[in-house]
């Protein structure tokens, strides 16, 4: 399967959205009028790097990853990966775990000296998908979310 990887750009936009729909099907996901203003913050920030795939020129798998400054470790940053997903038929082929290693390639060029990957899902398949994507379950995660 001929994919490639590399970084969005301003037109991939409306195909990132319709990835997010699959993401979590009860969120809200803006269209794209509403959501260029974010989108060209997010490109233009030195900090984020949102990744896709593409197959026969479409979009068909996204992840974010942000590389953050760190005081500790030697200066060294470290990496956090968030919005991972493949297109729903093409779960199972390899091209979500293409561009989660994009990703982290990414974060090690950038000398992070660690990159996170936090996720709220259950599922067995989900979790495998993170483990041969190099992650491991080792510590404990903790979240606060905005009330309301």
């Amino acid at each position: 399967m001929p994919v490639t990887v590399r970084a969005a750009a301003e037109a991939d936009l409306p195909a990132i959205l319709a990835l997010y729909r699959q993401l979590s099907v009860n969120d809200l996901v803006p269209d794209a009028a509403t959501a260029v203003e974010t989108w060209r913050q997010i490109l233009a920030s030195g900090f984020m790097t949102v990744h896709v795939a593409e197959l026969d020129g479409r979009v068909v798998a996204t992840c974010v990853l942000v590389i953050a400054p760190n005081l500790t470790r030697n200066m060294r940053s470290f990496g956090l990966i968030e919005n991972v997903v493949t297109e729903e038929g093409l779960r199972g082929q390899g091209v979500g775990k293409r561009v989660v290693q994009a990703a982290v390639a990414q974060a090690w060029d950038a000398g992070c000296y660690k990159v996170m990957l936090l996720t709220g899902r259950k599922d067995p398949a989900v979790l495998a998908f993170y483990e041969a994507c190099g992650f491991s379950r080792g510590k404990t995660a903790f979240e606060v979310r905005r009330p309301g």
